[in-house]
């Protein structure tokens, strides 16, 4: 880490002394609540040095503080526990709070036949909960309109 570095080649303490008060800044944000490298960025760009951001940023990720494909699984499994949502919104969704698409899609192949599980129960609460107001035609709409696939 650089400015732990230059600490060392430098002794400045005010460099390291700042580092530490943003890191524990940083730290504190992401304990309230889990969030997303991106969600950290945006959070702090124009309060921190951009370099030191990144460097915060590199210190959390290696102590494991920051994962965001562990943040996918957490924010999956919140999804599936609380809501009725097809895997194209869970994509949206992810993809909203600034996570990689390629780590998403990772995500979703790896855990493929349970989030296919999950989805299939999620039509049929929908379908039993609308039977009675919907056909089976605008029922079927609706249901691809919030992402799931005809099949």
């Amino acid at each position: 880490m650089k400015i732990i570095e230059n600490f060392e080649s430098s002794l400045n303490f005010d460099k390291l002394k700042e580092f530490d008060e943003q890191k524990t800044k940083v730290f504190k944000y992401i304990t309230y609540k889990k969030r997303t490298e991106q969600e950290v960025r945006n959070k702090f760009r124009g309060q921190i040095e951009e370099e030191m951001l990144e460097e915060i940023i590199d210190y959390l990720k290696d102590a494991k503080y920051l994962d965001d494909y562990e943040f996918i699984e957490k924010q999956v499994r919140e999804y599936m526990n609380l809501k009725t949502m097809s895997i194209t919104e869970m994509k949206y969704k992810l993809s909203a709070k600034g996570l990689d698409r390629k780590l998403i899609e990772k995500y979703i192949d790896n855990n493929y036949e349970e989030l296919r599980e999950y989805e299939q129960r999620c039509i049929e609460k929908i379908k039993a909960k609308k039977a009675g107001t919907m056909e089976e035609q605008e029922l079927n709409q609706y249901l691809y309109r919030k992402g799931y696939k005809c099949d």
